[in-house]
């Protein structure tokens, strides 16, 4: 089975899925998962839902997106002894292999299953596919509790951090270049804001013994009319990510109270995105036992993931899944054999115990 399962990941790399093209990975898993008798599948756009239907007392959700960021050297699989390399291989096309195998050989779980993948996770959250999906089929993401596939190598990452995207713009005044004392160079100006970010110390807080990082980066800027004008607008895009004790809105609250010394009345805050945070959850008792009966890892998830989805409407979920996640979207993806015969051991005895 070991060798089996990292053919079967080395399989869905060679199926391109870059976010937007996932068409094809999307039959293939339709294809897969309609071959089990015992599932209901549904197919809405380019994302798949299977479940059964048993009647059991709980209802467990496990599930991924099958999107990858755009190659980088590494569009086609290759295993090398126990590792296999390629795009998505640890994010998150390992996972998705043990879920598709789970789901065609457990077929009598002790809980009912929901297997999900969804398209456009690497994007916008505007186009994602789960959001896709739960506006024309939500009962089909009804579940006690979730699991996402994210690369956690081997541990469970709690909740997740809040991500938000900000435009600051800053007003000037245009002038000629050989009488830039009768104007105002926005872009000089934005030098000054440029410097408080650069200087902010990032929280760390701990919460249910998960401590979080909190960060703040100018990721874009903008700016400048021509060669001998003075620029009248400059911008400068912040990419903020903050803990789960805060809301969306004290997040930005927090944000525009930090910039408010460079602002004045004329310049512009516009938030762009805002994905909220989630809180770690792990309280119930289908977490405690994958936890604890595999001793594994608790830590704090430091970047956003689709647990805030669930955590939003109130369905408990944690990111627990094969690989390590400083190797996504890098050219040295790769995921080992021992973490996924780990995470098949634990999704397996997960789902056949109750």
């Amino acid at each position: 089975m070991t060798a089996d399962l990292l053919a079967r990941t080395a399989e869905l790399i060679d199926v391109a899925s870059v976010s937007y093209q996932e068409a094809a990975i999307a039959d293939l898993i339709e294809a897969r998962l309609r071959a089990v008798p015992a599932l209901a599948v549904h197919r809405v756009g380019d994302n798949v839902v299977a479940r059964t239907d048993l009647d059991r007392p709980l209802r467990v959700l496990i599930g991924g997106h099958s999107d990858t960021v755009p190659p980088k050297g590494n569009a086609t699989a290759c295993i090398d002894g126990d590792v296999v390399w390629g795009l998505g291989a640890a994010d998150m096309k390992a996972a998705l292999a043990v879920m598709l195998e789970l789901a065609a050989t457990v077929e009598e779980p002790a809980v009912d299953v929901t297997w999900l993948v969804y398209a456009r996770e690497e994007v916008r959250i505007a186009d994602s596919g789960l959001r896709e999906l739960f506006d024309a089929c939500p009962n089909l993401l009804a579940a006690d509790v979730a699991l996402l596939g994210e690369p956690t190598g081997g541990g469970v990452e709690a909740g997740c951090q809040g991500s938000m995207r900000a435009v600051v713009a800053l007003a000037g005044a245009r002038a000629h270049t050989a009488r830039p004392w009768m104007g105002v160079n926005a872009i000089h100006r934005l030098g000054l804001l440029l410097r408080l970010v650069e200087a902010y110390e990032p929280r760390t807080p701990v919460i249910d013994g998960c401590q979080y990082r909190e960060s703040l980066q100018a990721v874009a800027v903008g700016g400048g009319v021509a060669g001998n004008v003075v620029p009248d607008r400059a911008e400068v895009t912040l990419g903020y990510r903050y803990a789960p004790d805060r809301d969306p809105a004290a997040a930005e609250a927090v944000l525009r109270e930090m910039l408010a010394p460079v602002l004045d009345d004329d310049d512009q805050f516009a938030v762009t995105e805002h994905s909220p945070a989630a809180r770690p959850g792990l309280g119930h008792p289908v977490l405690q036992r994958l936890i604890g009966d595999n001793n594994l890892e608790i830590r704090a998830k430091l970047g956003w993931t689709d647990v805030a989805f669930f955590a939003e409407r109130g369905i408990p979920a944690a990111n627990f899944g094969p690989g390590d996640s400083t190797l996504a979207h890098t050219a040295q993806e790769r995921v080992d054999r021992d973490a996924v015969e780990s995470y098949r051991r634990c999704l397996e005895a997960l789902i056949t115990t109750g």
